[in-house]
């Protein structure tokens, strides 16, 4: 009885500091305010179902030429597809589709955004791109970012998922749940006392530093600016230093949060990445 009162308090407390309590990570945004159309890409709206029917939405950026394999991208924890899109947009041009997934409830995916769903969510994005008939030809790598980095690591590292991939990418991702739960607590000094303990109400199955090993064989890269204001690039430290090679892990010197593309320089280093795994 007292354990049960002691954890409702715990929650009680942990929404009235955290917007909503799933506030912490997910903050989706459901209008779109751009379309590959205002890029000038040829793309597909793509509408298809998660394992427990929830509707999801996506985004088929088309390569330009001949198809060299498809990025199956995922986006952060913030707004949606339209607004992420400036870090993959130019990939198309090199020769790679580009499977942009909304999670539910952001965009126009139906449901509510919670842990376990968005894993399933991504998991069938992945069992999409494989049946559909002119991409299961083609190599699979995922690319994922902040929030998404982290989800892509738990999927690469599931047999199921593994299967067909040529590797995996995580830009800016976590290693834990609970870990960048405590760090967020402690940036404030009205959660700082509560780090600990709020931190352990949280869903840690899905932690990445705990399975990335299981990725193995397949080849992992990790980008991390060193200026990340929002996970420090420590956690891409941890992350490395637990996977099994192949691995890299790529410092960008001043960096800031999930800014890869944003440089003339990793997009070419990620170019070659790309053509390195995919053989293409």
């Amino acid at each position: 009885m007292r354990k049960n009162v002691i954890r409702t308090f715990l929650w009680a407390a942990l929404c009235v500091f955290l917007p909503g309590c799933t506030g912490l990570f997910f903050y989706p945004q459901q209008k779109h305010v751009l379309t590959p159309a205002d890029l000038g890409l040829n793309y597909e709206s793509i509408y298809f179902e998660s394992a427990d029917k929830t509707l999801l939405h996506a985004w088929l950026l088309k390569a330009q030429g001949a198809p060299r394999g498809t990025v199956v991208f995922l986006h952060g924890n913030a707004e949606n597809v339209s607004t992420h899109i400036a870090s993959v947009y130019w990939l198309p041009q090199y020769g790679y589709h580009v499977f942009m997934l909304d999670y539910r409830g952001y965009g126009r995916s139906a449901g509510r955004a919670e842990i376990n769903g968005i894993h399933e969510d991504a998991a069938a994005a992945i069992r999409y791109v494989r049946e559909r008939s002119e991409l299961q030809v083609l190599p699979v790598v995922l690319y994922g970012q902040s929030l998404g980095g982290a989800v892509a690591l738990y999927a690469a590292a599931d047999p199921v998922n593994k299967s067909g991939l040529a590797g995996v990418i995580a830009e800016s991702a976590f290693s834990g749940y609970r870990e960048i739960v405590k760090e967020k607590l402690a940036s404030t000094w009205l959660t700082v006392l509560l780090q600990y303990p709020l931190a352990l109400l949280f869903e840690d199955s899905f932690s990445a530093a705990g399975f990335v090993a299981e990725i193995y064989p397949l080849p992992v890269l990790f980008i991390h600016g060193t200026n990340d204001k929002i996970v420090s690039a420590s956690h891409s430290s941890v992350l490395y230093r637990a996977a099994k090679e192949p691995k890299e892990l790529w410092l960008i010197p001043g960096g800031g949060h999930i800014g890869a593309g944003g440089f003339r320089e990793y997009r070419r280093r990620l170019v070659e990445f790309l053509g390195s795994i995919t053989h293409l």
